[in-house]
């Protein structure tokens, strides 16, 4: 189960993000019980625990000391990792490490208790088969069993229940009967009672839940594989150049302004650029594109990914927990981690589960106490000690985060970064999806394909003017302008008061003297300066060709018309045409002339587009979706975007856009491939299908359960549910929830 208790923030100082391993938590009363410690600890922001990965995402006061986290949980009985070399390695081995401890109880468990169920089966009036079941019943309860005592014990002393709780209760009293019924049997006898043991019951119980949480343990840690396959991108050492000769060393041992060898075959370690050599990388893991990209000087390459024929060599910039491929991991994690909305109920459940089902269990052992007939203490004892057995809340715990894990984890594989399970959950019911244009539908490689000068053709100052005011413009379409010109053998000149105008394009000054203006046709009428005939009609053309016009002008008369071109990518019009037939409405929103935008839109059959958008206008345009009852996703690369992206529904970012776009956003598109979008929105639909059907079978199972182990069916048919069989049936709920998870990792999306 994710839970999360938020604080309120902490003004005035800086707060830290850290995911912790958490040692022995066994339900989803345990994450609220550690929740609910280190929220009392002050400093801590918010805890967010994931009983799925046995971690905690904790948000603290970077001076807090680290030491009072660990104690805060260490006294209701469960231990938090803080000393972490390494945290990939570090959690995997511990996850390990209790799955061997709880495979070797497991296996004792089991030999122990064969014997003492043969005598209760076969040899139940045997008096020294009693005292064997005794004496070998012990090391099963009481040390192989004993974190179930000890945690609940420590939950009693903070007035808390949990799983062990149920576990502690219902084999402690089977156990303590047994052991009055064994040294004192003359008591029931005087009552004309057979003085029946039933350690049977106790031992079986706790092997039963042992071996359950042994399968739960097998099976969550293959919700993880994801993460690991993301970890194993990265080689364990590297070879580096050190006073000119080659030297392997460990991946922790790199710095930043290193130099490093990478020979054909391998992958590379770290973020970078290319210094010498030349290469094929293949960049899939990023890019989703199969054909390998070519690495020369000055190149970027990153961690992860995988390095063809050639050698090279590059500079480290970014190692350890800012490579590429460790945010990636990172992202992954904490929405694994995160809390769906669906969450809130299943978290109000379990917080009054647990007393819940130990009032259930009063009532059923005094209800037959009083109604139960001549075997009414057997049959009030074994009734209320099913009941507590079968209602263990495991099942329920995991029925959420199971389903997200694997869901997100999906999605990382499959290109689609996704950021919390909330994004995951809306994403299906998403019907509206609104477009930027260039760089989302487009390629974002705007190139210049016509400039049309009114100046003296020999006159030069006038196109350094231009280059200086794009070189220092931040629109994505001035550095095609500036490629032109410079591929012209333009030389920039000195302006002064340069300024960009949101939405429209930039000004500056020559010698203080004049002021120049790049941008669109709004910025024209703004400052006054008008377009003959023959310039409307030359934009026109262009416009109608889907061409993107830029207008160069003076204070007085316009200098120059730049026509750009961006090419729409392969993939847009089929990824709209498979939104539209699946019933979501789709918009794009752009900046460009209405002419423009309606070209387009007439290639990609759009009927809802919109030109000549502000930022502030996306947003404006997507909250009035949202008013007429929309779920509005928005897909955007740019800063421009973010506004929009903030306040849609489900934000959506292109991988190779600004990083503002991609903060903002919740998903993110490593690809730039428009056919991620239904991907991701199926993705959605199945992973809350799974997770509906997780809560079903979670509280069904319950509700079934707990009256038939209290004896519902006893007046009807005779039938009395064995709290041994109880047991299994628990076990056996946790581990069905978890399977049905797994199965989304081979859905096609």
């Amino acid at each position: 189960m994710n839970t999360s208790i938020i604080n309120e923030p902490l003004s005035g100082s800086k707060t830290v993000k850290r995911i912790f391993p958490v040692k022995g938590m066994t339900c989803a009363s345990c994450a609220s019980s550690v929740e609910s410690m280190l929220s009392y600890v002050e400093g801590v922001v918010s805890a967010n625990v994931n009983f799925s990965t046995n971690s905690v995402l904790v948000e603290y006061k970077e001076d807090i000391e680290l030491e009072s986290l660990e104690e805060a949980v260490k006294s209701i009985g469960y231990e938090l990792i803080i000393d972490q070399s390494n945290h990939n390695t570090s959690n995997e081995n511990i996850v390990n490490e209790y799955y061997q401890e709880i495979k070797l109880r497991t296996i004792w468990s089991i030999i122990l208790a064969l014997p003492i169920v043969v005598i209760g089966m076969f040899f139940m009036d045997w008096e020294l088969g009693k005292w064997i079941s005794l004496f070998i019943s012990l090391p099963i309860l009481f040390y192989f069993g004993r974190s179930y005592f000890i945690n609940a014990w420590k939950q009693l002393k903070y007035k808390k229940a949990n799983m062990d709780t149920l576990v502690a209760m219902s084999t402690g009293t089977a156990f303590l009967y047994s052991l009055f019924n064994t040294i004192y049997p003359e008591f029931w006898i005087s009552y004309g009672i057979h003085p029946h043991v039933y350690y049977e019951a106790a031992t079986v119980i706790i092997t039963f839940i042992t071996l359950g949480k042994l399968l739960e343990e097998k099976a969550k840690s293959n919700t993880t594989t994801a993460i690991r396959k993301l970890v194993g991108l990265q080689p364990k050492t590297l070879n580096l150049i050190i006073d000119g000769v080659e030297k392997e060393v460990a991946i922790s041992e790199v710095k930043i302004g290193q130099r490093i060898v990478v020979k054909p075959g391998e992958r590379i370690p770290v973020d970078g650029t290319v210094v010498s050599g030349l290469s094929f990388v293949d960049e899939s893991m990023i890019t989703g594109e199969p054909i390998p990209v070519e690495k020369k000087e000055s190149e970027k390459v990153y961690a992860g990914t995988l390095n063809q024929k050639g050698s090279f060599q590059f500079i480290s910039e970014k190692v350890g927990e800012d490579t590429f491929l460790a945010q990636i991991v990172k992202l992954v994690q904490q929405a694994q981690g995160s809390k769906a909305p669906v969450q809130k109920l299943v978290d109000k459940i379990a917080s009054i589960f647990v007393p819940i089902v130990i009032l259930a269990s009063i009532v059923t052992f005094f209800v037959w106490i009083i109604f139960g007939g001549m075997d009414y203490i057997s049959h009030a004892l074994l009734s209320s000690i099913a009941v507590l057995v079968i209602a263990c809340p495991c099942a329920l715990g995991l029925a959420t985060p199971t389903a997200i894990m694997v869901g997100i984890g999906k999605g990382a594989e499959n290109n689609i970064l996704i950021k919390d399970a909330e994004s995951l959950e809306l994403a299906q019911n998403v019907n509206a999806v609104v477009l930027d244009k260039t760089g989302t539908i487009t390629q974002g490689k705007p190139s210049v394909t016509d400039i049309e000068w009114f100046i003296d053709s020999e006159s030069l100052m006038e196109r350094r003017i231009l280059l200086s005011l794009e070189s220092n413009s931040e629109h994505p379409l001035a550095l095609s302008i500036v490629r032109h010109l410079k591929e012209d053998g333009i030389i920039p000149t000195t302006l002064t008061d340069f300024n960009s105008i949101t939405g429209k394009g930039a000004f500056g000054s020559y010698n203080d003297k004049m002021n120049y203006y790049v941008g669109n046709k709004k910025l024209l009428e703004e400052i006054g300066v008008e377009i003959d005939e023959n310039q409307q009609q030359l934009t026109s053309n262009w416009q109608q060709e889907a061409k993107t016009v830029t207008y160069f002008t003076d204070e007085n008369k316009v200098l120059a018309i730049i026509a750009i071109s961006d090419k729409i990518k392969d993939s847009s019009i089929n990824s709209i045409k498979k939104l539209r037939d699946s019933g979501i409405d789709v918009y794009m929103l752009t900046g460009d002339s209405k002419s423009t935008a309606q070209a387009v839109a007439s290639q990609l059959d759009l009927t809802y587009y919109k030109g000549e958008v502000l930022p502030q206008e996306k947003a404006e345009f997507i909250e009035e979706l949202q008013a007429n009852g929309k779920i509005v996703a928005m897909v955007g690369d740019g800063i421009n975007d973010s506004q929009a992206l903030a306040q849609s529904d489900v934000s959506i970012a292109m991988g190779h856009g600004s990083d503002i776009a991609m903060d903002v956003a919740k998903i993110t598109l490593i690809t730039s491939d428009l056919s991620s979008i239904p991907k991701a929105l199926e993705l959605s639909k199945k992973t809350v299908k799974g997770i509906k059907q997780n809560l079903f079978w979670a509280f069904i199972y319950n509700v079934l359960g707990v009256p038939i182990a209290a004896g519902l069916l006893y007046p009807i048919n005779g039938f009395l549910l064995d709290p041994m069989i109880a047991g299994a049936a628990m076990a056996l709920s946790s581990v069905s929830v978890v399977a049905n998870s797994l199965r989304l990792r081979n859905i096609n999306i």
